[in-house]
């Protein structure tokens, strides 16, 4: 018999050597929980470590927000052994005072005290504007009466400024003509020195009265006459030596009458044209211009 195998035996297994146990894993978990430990302790460490200053800006402005001071008082924890070593409380608000809470009644004091102020300043200003305008009313006056012409004007002083109303078929144009008559050139010319010396803006406003233009004529309508008009004293205004930049024109056509069409004169005095100085002074200040002026003239507003 050869000395291979008995076919029919089995072949022993290989030995299978055990796992070796780690009886020192704990040691991992206790040194997580040391490690752990460690830092809790640092934290709280780290925590009880109080920044005076800071804590001090902290109370004073705690202390002017519920108007009591705040106290610091000595540590009973380890934590707070940090101010142990203090010989008193710390009252670090000393010297603040608790904010006072101003009553309703000091407050509208208060209020209506700064409203009745401003309107002081209000009407102070309005009293100086009107002054200026009526001076250079009385200038204007001066001159156009020198010239001839005591009667070419009406003067109004309203929330724009000063209004010189100039009847202007009487004394500036032809009817139904926007070229200067030789007399009203020398009205322009009377007006413009008083302009010159003035710091306001200058607004020339042409109106119309009520009659339709006629009909085929070379105006298509009273808009168009009242706004020619109106840049023809302005174009004279300026040979006169008023500055371009200060001066712009309008057209209103028979939108503004200065009389109602029942008056006699409202014909002649309608179709005008306005050069109005305006007014340097705050919206307030102007609103009160026209009550100073009435009261100036005797009349109510």
């Amino acid at each position: 018999m050869s000395g291979s195998a008995h076919p029919g035996r089995k072949r022993p297994k290989k030995h299978e050597e055990e796992e070796h146990e780690n009886h020192e894993r704990w040691l991992v978990s206790y040194a997580d929980m040391v490690t752990l430990l460690m830092c809790l302790f640092i934290v709280l460490f780290a925590m009880s470590q109080i920044d005076k200053q800071k804590f001090a800006a902290l109370a004073s402005g705690l202390s002017q927000s519920f108007g009591a001071p705040i106290t610091v008082l000595p540590g009973a924890t380890p934590e707070g052994s940090v101010l142990d070593a203090l010989p008193a409380p710390v009252n670090v608000a000393a010297g603040i005072a608790p904010q006072q809470k101003a009553s309703q009644a000091d407050v509208d004091q208060a209020a209506a005290q700064a409203a009745a102020e401003r309107a002081k300043r209000v009407a102070a200003e309005a009293q100086k504007a009107y002054d200026d305008l009526a001076a250079a009313r009385d200038k204007i006056d001066a001159a156009l009466k020198a010239a001839g012409y005591r009667n070419a004007a009406r003067y109004e002083i309203d929330e724009r400024g000063l209004v010189v109303h100039i009847v202007a078929d009487a004394v500036l144009f032809d009817a139904e003509q926007a070229t200067l008559r030789p007399g009203g050139r020398k009205i322009v010319a009377a007006v413009a020195p008083t302009l010159i010396t003035l710091p306001n803006m200058l607004r020339v406003e042409g109106h119309a009265n009520h009659l339709p233009v006629t009909p085929g004529g070379p105006w298509p309508s009273n808009w168009e006459l009242s706004a020619y008009r109106a840049t023809t004293v302005l174009r004279q205004l300026a040979a006169d030596q008023v500055p371009e930049k200060r001066m712009y024109a309008a057209g209103y056509g028979s939108s503004q009458p200065l009389v109602p069409e029942s008056d006699p004169t409202a014909i002649t005095v309608n179709r005008r044209v306005d050069i109005v100085v305006l007014s340097t002074a705050s919206a307030e200040a102007n609103a009160q211009l026209p009550s100073i002026d009435a009261a100036h003239r005797g009349v109510t507003p």
